[in-house]
Protein backbone atom coordinates (compact mmCIF):
# COMPACT_ATOMS: atom_id res chain seq x y z
CA UNK A 1 0.00 0.00 0.00
CA UNK A 2 1.32 3.62 -1.08
CA UNK A 3 1.35 5.89 1.82
CA UNK A 4 2.29 9.93 1.40
CA UNK A 5 3.72 10.03 5.09
CA UNK A 6 5.83 7.07 4.19
CA UNK A 7 7.62 8.59 1.29
CA UNK A 8 8.29 12.02 3.12
CA UNK A 9 8.83 13.67 6.40
CA UNK A 10 6.70 16.42 8.08
CA UNK A 11 10.23 17.98 8.24
CA UNK A 12 10.99 17.94 4.00
CA UNK A 13 11.55 21.30 2.92
CA UNK A 14 12.29 22.33 -0.62
CA UNK A 15 14.99 24.55 -1.87
CA UNK A 16 12.27 27.10 -3.53
CA UNK A 17 8.51 27.61 -3.50
CA UNK A 18 8.36 26.58 -6.71
CA UNK A 19 10.21 23.09 -6.50
CA UNK A 20 7.77 22.62 -3.82
CA UNK A 21 4.62 23.57 -6.20
CA UNK A 22 6.03 21.43 -8.70
CA UNK A 23 6.14 18.45 -6.42
CA UNK A 24 2.69 18.72 -5.15
CA UNK A 25 1.93 18.76 -8.64
CA UNK A 26 3.31 15.78 -9.58
CA UNK A 27 2.02 13.68 -6.70
CA UNK A 28 -1.15 14.59 -7.89
CA UNK A 29 -0.89 13.67 -11.27
CA UNK A 30 -0.05 10.08 -10.16
CA UNK A 31 -3.21 8.08 -10.28
CA UNK A 32 -2.52 6.06 -7.29
CA UNK A 33 -1.92 8.81 -5.07
CA UNK A 34 -4.76 8.42 -2.11
CA UNK A 35 -7.90 10.43 -1.82
CA UNK A 36 -6.67 11.26 1.81
CA UNK A 37 -3.40 12.10 0.48
CA UNK A 38 -4.66 14.09 -2.42
CA UNK A 39 -6.77 16.38 0.06
CA UNK A 40 -4.54 17.10 1.79
CA UNK A 41 -2.28 18.13 -1.09
CA UNK A 42 -4.42 20.03 -2.94
CA UNK A 43 -4.96 22.18 0.14
CA UNK A 44 -1.33 22.35 0.65
CA UNK A 45 -1.34 23.66 -3.23
CA UNK A 46 -3.21 26.27 -2.80
CA UNK A 47 -1.77 27.67 -0.40
CA UNK A 48 1.73 27.83 -2.01
CA UNK A 49 0.05 29.42 -4.98
CA UNK A 50 -1.68 32.25 -2.58
CA UNK A 51 1.66 32.96 -0.71
CA UNK A 52 3.16 32.67 -4.01
CA UNK A 53 0.99 35.38 -5.79
CA UNK A 54 0.80 37.27 -2.65
CA UNK A 55 4.98 37.43 -2.35
CA UNK A 56 6.47 37.35 -5.93
CA UNK A 57 9.40 38.64 -5.33
CA UNK A 58 10.45 35.83 -2.66
CA UNK A 59 11.06 32.29 -4.19
CA UNK A 60 11.99 30.62 -0.34
CA UNK A 61 9.29 27.58 0.48
CA UNK A 62 7.32 28.90 3.06
CA UNK A 63 6.59 26.87 6.47
CA UNK A 64 2.76 25.99 7.55
CA UNK A 65 3.47 29.17 9.57
CA UNK A 66 4.27 31.37 7.32
CA UNK A 67 1.26 30.18 4.71
CA UNK A 68 -0.79 30.32 7.68
CA UNK A 69 0.33 33.58 8.88
CA UNK A 70 -0.07 35.15 5.38
CA UNK A 71 -3.98 33.90 4.98
CA UNK A 72 -4.49 34.84 8.94
CA UNK A 73 -2.75 37.71 10.01
CA UNK A 74 -4.66 38.97 13.39
CA UNK A 75 -4.05 35.63 14.50
CA UNK A 76 -2.50 35.42 18.06
CA UNK A 77 0.12 33.71 16.48
CA UNK A 78 0.99 36.19 13.40
CA UNK A 79 1.13 39.03 15.50
CA UNK A 80 4.38 40.89 15.49
CA UNK A 81 5.31 42.84 18.37
CA UNK A 82 7.31 46.27 18.10
CA UNK A 83 9.13 47.94 20.94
Amino acid sequence: MFSYFSTISFTDHMDSIEQHINKDETILENPTTSPQQRRHIEGELQELKDYQKNHPEDHHDPTFLERFCDTNPETDECRIYED
